[in-house]
Formats: structure tokens, C-alpha cells, sequence
């Protein structure tokens, strides 16, 4: 299902010396076979979740959760492709339905506040699957929660209708109609062909929002920018501050299920990991994630005072994405050229320097490395190569004259563009500059606003490499769709190949799971073939909490309980 973006904004500074990177990134930085080894046996032992789980009665009654998030969104409609950064949607999962939600096993189920029954109907000629609504769901407005949401949610995300502009349309592109059922309280929702992966829609991919407030195409624009008009959880809005960046969140006493633990939870929006290390270790906030490429963020969390540091593995990559239609990467020689004169075993082993992490690449665009379905399909282009890299912007025309290579008598120039303040991905930028220039390619370091990175430049195509991380769900394979295939609005490479766009459809499609994986890796060899991204690691789910936050940590797969959540001493 779908997919969500994060730059992983704001590291400390990385010691980067680059003539440390052997000559741009030569062999001798790739991984013995003994570190490989030790790389599989150290994710072996990393645990799925670690959230110190505390049964509710148990969790004191009362208290304030401080926590905070790396990137201020613009956007609060997660329906909306400028709405999709990973920082939004936890925010929302406080206030918003998770209708369907996952464990740490990736095992899906009906979240019981939000539906009494889900009915998933493969008998027929048609995929048809029942929602039947909670009695008691309402939104914060007193309007009860009925299927014409759920039709909503589905006409603006099928991508038929081009006044909206959604994330992704996998899945909601498969669906015929959505109906009203016995009562208001029941969706029927009828596919035109089977759907494997249907539990991940109308939930966090997005969440469910109101009609009234995203089927207008002003509404669906205007009614959550920059606000939240209407709830439906635990939680309910008490103040967004735009001049301080934050949110607060008060428990909300018409809600109709568990009553929440604590009063009040507060997101503060905190740039650089080293200021919300600092937060932390000051008492400020609660709970802080530790990016990769912040190994000193790392140590100091571990020195505050009663302090639980939770690692757990997760569905989350980073990446370096490639514009396959800015004017000198169209060519599919130059951007395998680019792919072969990347030394990603370097890159990853400089990100993930004393992190505790597995120094392993990834070698798949779909699964992560300790998914049953990974197999590296990286080939002969997810090795470093620098002759080849030469030999193939030759023969793209490309001939070196002096310090860089021309053509029709201009430099091969590429920018490389960062969101300000992230030192994980200046020193990415940096090493890559280094690996290229050796190629004869001259790459710039482009450094723009942390809050304008994604909705100003990712988004728009204004980049040639741009790193970022893929936050992931439970349901891998739907990702294909929404980020490779020709056409959806997060391909944001706008990479296009009528080959890739059938075994996409093959894959998503399936309903056999283990032959599911089988097509999804026989599309994973052609991204690779097109270079639309490269993948460089499973990213690290570090979270440091006092020891006393209960039901809060690296989740995993698993979707937050927030009415558990909470503090036991």
C-alpha cells in the first residue's frame, strides 16, 4: 500500500573525509564476506518491535507526552500527495481512523473502534468487500462516520477525477463503485478485479476523512491546509501554532472507545536530530528517534539519565532517486552509467558508521532484506564500477575533456539537491560528488529549505539525484505502483517503461502471495534496469524513551494503540 516519504532532516555533522572513500569508491570498502555474515547475524537478533509493552490498566492514569517530528507539514489532508510525508501521518494516526490496523507481524485486522465487522468476498464473480461501521464512529463534529466517507476516500484517490492529486492510486484505481449497504453504516465496496492487498486502503494509506471536507476540489485543497477542522479518534485537536511549530492534542471525551491514558500529547517540530537529541536529553521531549548517519546523536541519548533505547527492524529505506527525464539523465546509458559509478557499499557503511546497525546494502526495491520475499536483484549494476561507468558515457557521447566529460559542448552536470541542515545527506551528496568527478561527471550540492524539500523540489522534478528515505507498510507490494508505474503522482522521477507498467500490473494483481513475490521481484529487475532509484539500506527504527513511556518505541510493522500509550511511573 502506500508509501511515505521523510528526508531524514537534521543529523550532526559526519566526519567525512573523502579521499577516504578509496579513490571515489573503490573495492576496498566493499564488505568482506565475513562482515556480510555478521551483518545477517546482527539483523537476525534485531527484534521486530520494541515499545515496552504495559497493559493498559497498568498505564497510569494522566500525564503529557512531548514528542517531536523533523519536518512541519503544509498540508494535514494525507489523501494528498503534498500531505504524504511520514511526519504528517503520525501526527494524524492520533486524531484520524485507522480502520484496519497491523501487528508486529504484519498480520492485519479490523480495529474495533472504527468497524464491527469486515467481510472480504472472493467467492463471486467480483472481489467484494463489506465494511460495516461501528455504530457509535462519529467525527468530532457530531456527523457519524457512514460509507459515504468511504466513497470519498475512493473518488479521490482513484486518479480518474485529475482535480484532485493523490499520492498513489494503487488499489483505489481497482475499485467499481462503493455503495451504501443494509444501513449508512455499511461501505460496499466492489472491485473490477481482485485486489490482494485491499486491508491497506481506507486506513493510514490514507486515513479516512470526512466527505464533506475532500470531495470539492477547493475543499480537498483548502480544508486541511494548514489546519485540522475535523477529528476522529482518542484525541482531538486543542492548537496548532504555526509561529512555534507545534501541535497539542487533548484527550477528547466524546470519544466512544477506550479512554485514553493521557491528557494531552504535544508534537514540537524540532529540525536537526541534534536539537531533538538535545530536547531530550534537557527533559523537553519523551521520546526521540535516532536517524541513521547520527552516531554522536546516538551516544549522547545513551548517556541521559534512565534512558531505553528501542531498536526494532522495519519496512523503511533509504535511497537516492534519479530523474530519468531532466536533460542529462534521459538517456538510460547515463543513468546506468551514474548507477555503476556510485559506491553504495561506501555510502552505507558511512551512514550507518557506530549506529549498532547491519552494514548491509539493499539489493531490492520492494522487500527489505529481512523480508521472506528479498532476493538481490541489483545485479551487475548495484556493484561499483568505475570503467564501466566511463565506458558507457562514452558511448552515450559523453567524452572527457579535461576535468569533466562534454557533449555538444557542455559539461555533464548533475544537482544534487538536500534539505538544509541534514548532514546524512550532505555527506551523501559529498561522497557521490567524489564518485562521479572520478567518471567525469560533475555533480553540484544543491542545499534547499528542509519544509520546502519535498512539495518545491521532490515533487516537482526539480532535482537529477535526491536522497530521501521510503517509509514502508506491512503491504510492500502495493509500493510498486505508487512509485514506479508511468503516470502516478509519486513517481517522482517520472520514470516510464511499458514493461515495468505490465509486470507491475502482474504483481499487484496476484493472489497467490508467494507467486505475488515472485512477479514483484520480476519487476524489481526492471527499476533496477531503468535506474529510477538506487537503493542504498534497510533504514535503522532507533527510538530513545524514558524508561517509564509504556506502548511507545520502534514499532515495527505494527500500527500505535494510542489510548495505551502512556507513562507508568
Amino acid at each position: 500500500m502506500k508509501v511515505r516519504y521523510q528526508a531524514t532532516a537534521g543529523l550532526a555533522v559526519l566526519a567525512l573525509a573523502v579521499a577516504a572513500c578509496g579513490g571515489g569508491g573503490g573495492e576496498a570498502k566493499k564488505p568482506s564476506a565475513e562482515q556480510t555474515q555478521q551483518a545477517q547475524e546482527q539483523m537476525s537478533q534485531t527484534p521486530a518491535i520494541s515499545i515496552n509493552p504495559v497493559p493498559y490498566e497498568q498505564v497510569k492514569d494522566g500525564g503529557t507526552l512531548t514528542l517531536a517530528v523533523g519536518q512541519w507539514p503544509q498540508q494535514w489532508n494525507g489523501n494528498h500527495v503534498d500531505g504524504n510525508q511520514a511526519d504528517t501521518a503520525d501526527m494524524l494516526d492520533v486524531v484520524m481512523p485507522q480502520p484496519i490496523v497491523f501487528d508486529e507481524q504484519a498480520q492485519w485486522s479490523a480495529n474495533p473502534d472504527y468497524l464491527s465487522d469486515v467481510k472480504n468476498d472472493l467467492t463471486a464473480d467480483k472481489h467484494v468487500v463489506t465494511y460495516t461501521i461501528n455504530d457509535k464512529a462519529k467525527w468530532s463534529d457530531g456527523t457519524p462516520i457512514t460509507w459515504e466517507d468511504f466513497e470519498a476516500a475512493w473518488k479521490v484517490n482513484s486518479g480518474k477525477d485529475k482535480k484532485y492529486k493523490p499520492a498513489s492510486t494503487d488499489g483505489w484505481d481497482r475499485i467499481e463503485s462503493v455503495t451504501k449497504g443494509d444501513t449508512d453504516k455499511v461501505a460496499v465496496v466492489t472491485f473490477s478485479k481482485p485486489y490482494p492487498e485491499w486491508m491497506g486502503l481506507f486506513s493510514r494509506s490514507p486515513h479516512l476523512y470526512p466527505a464533506k471536507h475532500i470531495l470539492d476540489a477547493d475543499k480537498y485543497e483548502n480544508d486541511y491546509k494548514g489546519k485540522i477542522p475535523v477529528t476522529a479518534g482518542p484525541f482531538k485537536v486543542e492548537k496548532i501554532d504555526e509561529g512555534t511549530k507545534s501541535l497539542t492534542l487533548v484527550r477528547d471525551d466524546n470519544w466512544w472507545g477506550k479512554k485514553a491514558k493521557l491528557d494531552k500529547i504535544i508534537f514540537r517540530g524540532i529540525e536537526s536530530a541534534e536539537a531533538q537529541v538535545n530536547a531530550f536529553a534537557n527533559g523537553e521531549i519523551d521520546g526521540v528517534e535516532i536517524p541513521s548517519g547520527a552516531p554522536a546523536e546516538l551516544k549522547r541519548a545513551k548517556e541521559v539519565p534512565n534512558v531505553d533505547i528501542r531498536k526494532a527492524l522495519s519496512p523503511n529505506w533509504r535511497h537516492i532517486t534519479v530523474n530519468n527525464v531532466s536533460e542529462n539523465l534521459k538517456d538510460k546509458t547515463v543513468r546506468q552509467a551514474i548507477a555503476y559509478g556510485i559506491n553504495r557499499d561506501v555510502i552505507t557503511q558511512s551512514d550507518l558508521k557506530d549506529m549498532d546497525w547491519p552494514l548491509q546494502t539493499l539489493g531490492n526495491h520492494v522487500f527489505m532484506n529481512n523480508h521472506k520475499g528479498y532476493v538481490d536483484n541489483s545485479g551487475d549494476l548495484g556493484k561499483y564500477n568505475l570503467e564501466k561507468a566511463k565506458q558507457l558515457l562514452d558511448q552515450a557521447g559523453w567524452k572527457q575533456e579535461g576535468e569533466y566529460r562534454k557533449k555538444d559542448g557542455k559539461d555533464l552536470e548533475l544537482t544534487f539537491v538536500i534539505p538544509t541542515g541534514t548532514a546524512v545527506a550532505q555527506t551523501e551528496g559529498e561522497l557521490t560528488q567524489a564518485m562521479l568527478k572520478e567518471a567525469g561527471v560533475k555533480v553540484n550540492i544543491r542545499p534547499v529549505p528542509v519544509d520546502k524539500f519535498f512539495v518545491d523540489y521532490v515533487i516537482k522534478g526539480d532535482f537529477d539525484l535526491v536522497p530521501f528515505s521510503w517509509i514502508g507498510t506491512p503491504l510492500p507490494i502495493g509500493g510498486l505502483s505508487q512509485i514506479y508505474k508511468t503516470g502516478s503522482e509519486s513517481n517522482f522521477p517520472k520514470g516510464s517503461d511499458p514493461a515495468l507498467d505490465e509486470a507491475i500490473e502482474a504483481a499487484v494483481s496476484e493472489l497467490d502471495p508467494e507467486q505475488a513475490i515472485v512477479k514483484a521481484n520480476a519487476a524489481d529487475k526492471l527499476i533496477w534496469d531503468m535506474v529510477h532509484t538506487i537503493p542504498l539500506y534497510q533504514r535503522p527504527d532507533i527510538q530513545a524513551a524514558k524508561k517509564t513511556l509504556a506502548n511507545w518505541g520502534a514499532k515495527g510493522y505494527k500500527s500505535y494503540d494510542y489510548s495505551i500509550i502512556g507513562f507508568t511511573g
